[in-house]
């Protein structure tokens, strides 16, 4: 929900904010725009005085005075230029953080998170700002001075300025009317292609792997085609348009001179005023024909502009919340409800749990496929918002929680373990300054067990990874991040799945950091498949379908679990359930066969 005090548009809020420097940039385009008139009243004098008069001293005062204007108006559109690239660099240090958190939000809320595009709309936007284009928009407003001047050496010569006025702002109307609609669509197809792409990359193993490289290029190939044809489109239309302004503007210089010399040889005007009047006139139609030079990267960054300004305005600026006492890790699950973001389904993907945990119970949750699991650590964790219910930690609603205060006492290990570009203790230490802590780092990695495996990297902690932890195998980058999750001594982890890549030494140290985590009384909870490492819980949960099938002490869900699965249980009379539903293994158990023994739980639990 947007907030009463958050601007419909960020972006203009920010560009007004520089109002400053709006003015300065107009004072300086102000006096520029009037020494532009220097090189005509210049030729002006030359003809009229000091050729008429033959004055040599005359002439040179006249180029003296003249140079130094034109050195005076250099200076003045080098400080112009420096204004509007401070301007345009404000606005990228205003914007930036902004940008990234709502591109960020969008892909948290399960939307096309496409954070390369906006940072591409807001580079946009910035050049445009900053570059030469912006400058004729400063100066267009000029041209009724010059304008006026031109009419003073005669109205007719200042209607022929005038009719060209027109008819090139007229092109240029007719240039956006023909390709705002191009644009617009070339910009969402090429949104799209380049999400297409980026995909493809990012499973390039499993493209190559399975020869679908063919089929997925012409998946690129349809919005990518769309795109180039309707840019072409464009394009050629633009083109068009420049060429007519420019002929255009250059046979008005041609015949302001023409007219100008016939009102000369008629009497009515000096032959100093027809040379300035074809100067003047190309100053006139300067600006006009720049703006229709321009347009294109105009509505460019217009449209860069409005999907900025909708995604601003979708993912407003986190509200600052009160800051909270630092949590023990008392979890408290109410009725919780939830469906993944961006998923039009109807029904949610988990329904009504509740459940609590103390400071420093491990609890195991176990279910088949599709059961809810991810979802549930997803709101344990506040990655997602509940549908419906509470989670609360310390008694505070999850989402009440400042994330960059919370952020240090949570420890999150995904199902998909994404590492980033950067050296191993700076992944460990959630970039954090690793070289300020390096005990911490270490304490994280040796807990982790994975101190040793690091060691053997060529530069071990300072081992530079690629995105996504490129130069590591799967089993490594889980226990890197499993020593990621643990840094800082959080108060809370969660574990989706924390030894799917780990072979049995790696699991054997996940189970031995399991330990040490519940010797610490960190609440942590565990999602997993494998019996091994749900010995050391001391609650269990069973989903099914989204809902809580079975929770408690991980010795008695067990004894209910045997319970239920037993020959005597499955077969009471009147077709009447047993007090643990068969129905909590659905996935978990062979048909048929025993609970227990397909979970490894035959023998000592261990709890």
């Amino acid at each position: 929900m947007q907030h009463k005090d958050t601007p419909k548009d960020e972006i203009r809020a920010v560009v007004l904010n520089l109002r400053g420097s709006i003015r300065s940039i107009a004072a300086f385009s102000a006096a520029t725009n009037v020494l532009m008139l220097a090189p005509s009243l210049y030729m002006l004098q030359v003809y009229d005085r000091a050729v008429a008069s033959g004055n040599v001293f005359t002439l040179a005062m006249l180029t003296v005075i003249l140079v130094g204007l034109l050195g005076l108006m250099g200076a003045l559109e080098y400080v112009r230029s420096r204004v509007v690239i401070h301007a345009g660099s404000r606005i990228d240090d205003l914007l930036a953080r902004r940008v990234h958190q709502a591109a960020f939000e969008r892909g948290l809320a399960g939307g096309q998170a496409n954070a390369a595009q906006a940072a591409r709309d807001l580079d946009s936007i910035r050049q445009f700002l900053t570059g030469n284009a912006v400058f004729a928009f400063f100066d267009a407003p000029w041209t009724p001075l010059f304008l006026i001047v031109l009419f003073l050496f005669h109205p007719w010569i200042g209607l022929l300025a005038l009719v060209g006025i027109v008819i090139l702002a007229a092109l240029a109307w007719l240039n956006e009317r023909l390709s705002h609609d191009l644009l617009k669509q070339a910009g969402k197809l090429s949104v799209q292609a380049t999400q297409s792409v980026e995909m493809q990359l990012r499973n390039s193993d499993s493209i190559e792997a399975m020869g679908m490289l063919d089929r997925l290029f012409h998946l690129w190939r349809i919005p990518h085609r769309g795109y180039v044809r309707r840019q072409s489109q464009a394009s050629e239309r633009n083109a068009l348009i420049s060429a007519i302004s420019r002929t255009i503007r250059l046979a008005l210089q041609s015949l302001v001179l023409g007219l100008g010399a016939w009102l000369t040889i008629d009497g009515r005007m000096s032959g100093g005023m027809m040379v300035a009047g074809s100067i003047l006139m190309g100053r006139t139609l300067a600006p006009v024909d720049q703006v229709i030079a321009a347009w294109r990267q105009w509505a460019n960054t217009r449209l860069s502009w409005e999907r900025l300004s909708v995604l601003l305005a979708a993912y407003p600026e986190r509200p600052e919340r009160l800051p909270l006492p630092e949590p023990k890790g008392v979890l408290r699950v109410e009725g919780a409800s939830a469906l993944p973001p961006g998923v039009k389904a109807t029904a949610p993907t988990l329904v009504g749990v509740t459940f609590a945990l103390e400071a420093g119970d491990m609890l195991g949750i176990i279910g088949p496929s599709g059961s809810g699991k991810s979802t549930l650590g997803r709101l344990i964790g506040g990655v997602w918002a509940a549908r419906a219910g509470k989670v609360r930690l310390d008694g505070a609603d999850i989402t009440q929680w400042d994330r960059t205060r919370l952020g240090p006492h949570i420890g999150y290990l995904p199902q998909e373990v994404e590492l980033f570009a950067g050296t191993v203790a700076e992944n460990i230490s959630r970039f954090a300054d690793a070289d300020a802590a390096p005990a911490l780092v270490t304490d994280a990695a040796v807990m982790a067990g994975a101190h040793d495996m690091i060691l053997t990297l060529p530069q071990g902690y300072d081992t530079r990874l690629g995105p996504g932890g490129q130069g590591l195998s799967g089993g490594q980058r889980q226990r890197i991040a499993l020593a990621r999750a643990l840094y800082g001594n959080p108060c809370l982890v969660i574990l989706d799945e924390p030894n799917a890549s780990l072979d049995e030494a790696g699991e054997e140290a996940l189970v031995e950091a399991l330990r040490r985590l519940r010797q610490r009384k960190v609440t942590t909870v565990l999602i997993t498949h494998r019996p091994k490492v749900l010995e050391v819980t001391t609650k269990l949960l069973a989903l099914r379908g989204g809902q809580a099938q079975a929770f408690g002490p991980t010795v008695d869900v067990i004894a209910r679990m045997r319970e239920a699965a037993s020959p005597k249980s499955a077969g009471q009379p009147n077709g009447q359930m047993p007090s643990m539903p068969e129905t909590i293994s659905a996935g978990i158990a062979r048909p048929g066969g025993a609970v227990i023994s397909s979970f490894g739980f035959g023998g000592k639990t261990g709890v």
